[in-house]
């Protein structure tokens, strides 16, 4: 069943007021390809525009936080806690992102974890992409979630 549609097919808003506030958390995984040399610029921490991973960091945090500014149906939520991971894949030259939200409310945090995980990749994609336009993002899905009616999800 499609929530963000009312009894006449017209979008809407779920209503959660009935809904139990539980705690809620929500990983979304993602990552993103480049060349060999933009991956040890990286990876030393040498790019031009500075420390690629931080920038990244802060902006996925900042985009979580905005969630329910950029996608309609979504809820403002007051989040307890984001957290972004990196993993530098040498073999792969890829950086592995992990988006990790949290909240205690009526509602989830998918969104805001696949949110906080699109902005980190697309950050660092436009921190480096003097050097590689060819970079691309794959794979980003949403890894778990817990809390709520709907229970427990992992990919």
């Amino acid at each position: 069943m499609l929530t963000h549609f009312n009894k006449d097919g017209k979008a809407h808003m779920v209503d959660v007021t009935e809904k139990n506030s539980t705690e809620r958390v929500a990983v979304a995984v993602g990552k993103i390809k480049m060349s060999k040399e933009t991956f040890e610029t990286v990876a030393a921490g040498t790019a031009k525009k500075g420390d690629v991973l931080g920038v990244a960091r802060v902006a996925g945090i900042m985009a979580a936080k905005r969630t329910g500014d950029l996608i309609p149906m979504c809820h403002p939520l007051f989040l307890t806690g984001v957290n972004i991971d990196f993993t530098m894949d040498s073999k792969e030259n890829t950086i592995i992102c992990h988006a990790k939200v949290k909240t205690y409310g009526q509602t989830g945090v998918e969104m805001e974890a696949l949110t906080a995980l699109s902005t980190s990749l697309l950050t660092i994609y436009d921190m480096c992409k003097a050097m590689d336009k060819r970079m691309t993002i794959l794979d980003m899905h949403l890894e778990s979630k817990s809390g709520g009616k709907s229970g427990d999800f992992k990919y």
